[in-house]
């Protein structure tokens, strides 16, 4: 017996190391799936030598002669270091998760192969220009080389999540390149969910008022009475059935709402007879939805012969295209804000009862498009359905936004949205930056920037600043009282789009008396501009707060004050909300527990510091009191319109709404908004208590406000997301300038910080060498990599690095790719 003991004791001390051994090689393997740091490699049809160098911080500095060889070298580049981000991206613009990832994307393939995304892409390469066509070219080029490759001695070919998924790359295609531009269109997609909102707000029952309860517009605007969706579209008037709570909404479509309507910004740009250098200086930090790994990847790119001098481009680029889309030239420096524009109207159809093939015109019944498409699932059965379009867009999937339950019978909604339009410019924009000096350069050269609408300031080295709102603009018909804010009878040729506003009309500026210009998603005209853009701007506590502060400064203004306005985390909604909160709570008898904490909450000076436990205690507050305020009159739609509404709340606690939200229905006797707020208080405690200790001296805003950068697919499996997820402590709200929005609708994890700013940059053109930068995480998307997560903790503290456009001091390595003999 002994033996035996002693012979299994040998086995095991032979076999856990040969283990250990054999995990540690296949980790290396893997591992050395990352480029190395130096290499060549040659490569058809390029005019020359690329060169390919990295510095310290990853950042690679890729120089060529031409545009199209710039853009095989960036090619190359976002190949090596984020082939996967790049794949997803693909698959999803083609409706093809399911083929990577099984059952859990169906829903989501389903909408984007409805929404015909890749087609647009592909009919939109016969209007590139020969330009723009050679860089898409060329970039395809690089990736592919990349691709291809024989890799080193000892090492997977792929990043891990191929291996872990036993999938292969196709090859890249300038049509994936479109693609990946118009799926940035549908993470900036706003109007959509509130047309279906309001939709669902008739559908239920409530009237006009009550809506602008819900959906307030902007106090400067005074749009016309909506018609009676109700007789304008048929609604039926029976209830739609029990009510359900945000935790019984529908998930079939969360990977779209995920991508939907995440979009927002702050841009500033200051004149020199406002700046210590002379100069202007210029600020932008695009938000959107936080990933691992970041949305941009930073690059700085230089063409030396194309032009009649070496022209740099330095900033965040796209992986799976080819441009620098923000940042710095020679001689201008820029910046986005989605402007939000309507560009997008829903079309309820009439089914013709005699033939469901058929839809109802101005002219007559008429065909649907449609097409048989199959959702290859991985591990699972292929799906099938039926791709149909009118002759305004796209058929939504019937469970979409509840249309299914919110349509009369035989109706189905149509989408019209400048994203899906077939000729599609956008990228030659992008192909045109290189060239442009001067502010009127960068206004004028933006005309064939067509989706998603974007407020671009600009500011050049002879000291112009400006502005222009470049997108197509869908301009309505006057007797059109609807005016995009929610479905319209497509069989009504009143509701028909009429072409699109001139470019040369759109909203722009140069060189204005105040001597700025600021924009954060808000309304940007007057009340005298010709063209519609839309009614739905977001709420203007940050556009007002930047005002404020260049207004409010005696000094000359600097980057490093721009850098403090980015950083600033005072919370203007919840400085309007908070005595209205406490005023409720007067003669309420407290615990001597809860007693202490409104005595923080009085003194506390509404900033959102990831240190502190008040922004924690006051959100939850705020996000408990719109639960117990509104969900029971919403029901399913509660989930949908639930986001943290300053203005909402303020109205609601100074009575000001058409109807008494805070009454609970389920009870005889009617509730006041100062008992609800109260209660909330108690709820607010206990949510916290439960999840981070009774000790409420212990809670941290930044605790539970982690900034949540999100791997795809890993980012939710328990075993690996620890390892593919990039997470850090973070500062800001939804309602800062250094912003913070969270998914409040989440009750697993309502304060995790899920959209932020995506990259944050400001020039001083005195100096653009100096100019600085930041993305979320870090420039490789390869988990083993130590340039994966590095630039977080920067990004969290709101700091920066500089990528002049000299030669790389001390480079990491470089690359040289060269042309085939």
């Amino acid at each position: 017996m002994m033996r035996i003991v002693k012979g299994l004791i040998k086995l095991i001390l032979l076999l856990v190391p040969l283990a250990v051994m054999v995990v540690g090689a296949g980790m290396l393997w893997a591992s050395r799936s990352q480029a190395p740091s130096d290499g060549h490699m040659r490569i058809a049809a390029l005019g020359g030598d690329v060169t390919i160098t990295r510095d310290r911080n990853g950042v690679p500095h890729i120089k060529a002669k031409n545009r199209a060889d710039v853009a095989a070298g960036l090619g190359f580049a976002h190949a090596q270091d984020r082939l996967w981000q790049m794949e997803v991206s693909r698959m999803a613009g083609q409706g093809r998760l399911s083929e990577m990832f099984g059952d859990a994307t169906v829903g989501t393939d389903i909408w984007l192969r409805s929404m015909g995304i890749h087609e647009a892409a592909q009919a939109s390469l016969d209007v590139m220009d020969a330009g723009t066509m050679a860089m898409l070219e060329g970039y395809a080029r690089g990736v592919n080389a990349w691709i291809e490759r024989t890799p080193q001695v000892f090492s997977a070919k792929l990043p891990p999540e191929y291996l872990i998924l036993g999938y292969e790359p196709e090859l890249w295609k300038p049509v994936d390149t479109l693609t990946a531009i118009k799926m940035m269109s549908i993470s900036l997609a706003e109007n959509l969910g509130e047309e279906a909102l309001r939709l669902g707000f008739a559908r239920i029952g409530l009237n006009e008022a009550e809506s602008r309860d819900l959906l307030p517009y902007h106090d400067a605007d005074t749009p016309p009475a909506m018609p009676d969706l109700n007789s304008l579209l048929g609604l039926d008037a029976t209830p739609i059935g029990g009510i359900t709570t945000t935790a019984d909404a529908s998930e079939v479509f969360s990977g779209i709402n995920g991508m939907l309507s995440t979009g927002a910004s702050n841009n500033w740009v200051i004149s020199g007879e406002r700046t210590q250098s002379g100069l202007p200086v210029l600020a932008n930090d695009p938000h959107l939805s936080l990933m691992a790994p970041s949305v941009w990847y930073l690059a700085h790119v230089e063409v030396t012969e194309e032009f009649d001098e070496p022209r740099h481009l330095i900033g965040p680029s796209l992986p799976g295209t080819p441009f620098v889309l923000l940042g710095r030239g020679n001689d201008v420096a820029w910046g986005f804000t989605n402007t939000a524009a309507d560009a997008q109207d829903v079309f309820v159809e009439r089914v013709n009862p005699d033939n469901a093939s058929e839809y109802l015109t101005p002219t007559g019944w008429t065909p649907f498009g449609k097409k048989e498409e199959i959702i290859k699932v991985k591990g699972g059965t292929n799906q099938s359905f039926t791709r149909r379009w009118t002759r305004h867009g796209p058929v939504f999937p019937a469970r979409y936004k509840n249309f299914d339950k919110l349509l009369p019978a035989n109706t189905v909604a149509a989408l019209q949205w400048v994203a899906l339009a077939h000729d599609d410019t956008t990228a030659m924009a992008g192909a045109r930056l290189f060239a442009m000096r001067t502010v009127e350069d960068f206004q004028n050269g933006f005309e064939a920037f067509l989706t998603p609408m974007q407020s671009m300031v600009v500011a050049d080295s002879a000291g112009n600043i400006g502005f222009v709102a470049a997108g197509r603009v869908p301009q309505r018909d006057p007797a059109n009282r609807l005016m995009g804010r929610a479905p319209a009878p497509g069989w009504n040729a009143i509701y028909d789009w009429r072409g699109y506003a001139p470019y040369k009309d759109l909203p722009r500026q140069t060189n204005p008396d105040s001597g700025f210009i600021a924009t954060a998603n808000t309304k940007i005209v007057g009340p005298n501009y010709p063209h519609h853009l839309t009614f739905d701007w977001e709420e203007p506590y940050r556009q007002n707060r930047i005002e404020a502060l260049i207004n409010g400064s005696n000094e000359k203004h600097t980057p490093a004050m721009s850098r403090k306005m980015q950083a600033d985390i005072f919370s203007p909604a919840f400085a309007s909300l908070k005595p209205r909160m406490l005023k409720a709570l007067e003669g309420r008898s407290l615990s001597q527990t809860n007693e202490d904490l409104v005595a923080r909450l009085a003194s506390w000076d509404q900033t959102m510091a990831r240190d502190r436990m008040e922004p924690l205690l006051f959100f939850a507050w705020v996000r408990q009191t719109m639960i117990m305020s509104f969900e029971d009159d919403l029901g399913f739609l509660f989930k949908d319109w639930f986001k943290l509404r300053g203005k909402v709340l303020d109205r609601l606690l100074d009575g000001e709404t058409a109807r008494n939200w805070c009454d609970v229905k389920s009870t005889e006797a009617e509730e006041s908004c100062d008992q609800i707020v109260g209660k909330a208080f108690d709820a607010a405690v206990a949510d916290l208590s439960a999840r981070y200790g009774e000790d409420a001296s212990k809670w941290r805003w930044g605790q539970a406000h982690y900034a949540k950068g999100v791997h795809r697919p890993f980012g939710e499996v328990s075993l690996l997301k620890r390892f593919f997820n990039v997470e850090v402590a973070s500062g800001g709200g939804p309602f800062t300038l250094d912003r913070g929005r969270t998914q409040v609708q989440d009750d697993e994890d309502p304060y995790a910080n899920t959209n932020a700013a995506s990259y944050r940059g400001i020039f001083d053109m005195a100096d653009l060498d100096r100019a600085t930068y930041i993305q979320t995480t870090g420039q490789s998307g390869n988990v083993f990599s130590g340039h994966y997560s590095d630039f977080a903790s920067i990004w969290a503290d709101v700091n920066s690095i500089e990528i002049p456009a000299a030669d790389v001091v001390d480079p990491v390595g470089t690359w040289t790719l060269s042309p085939v003999d």
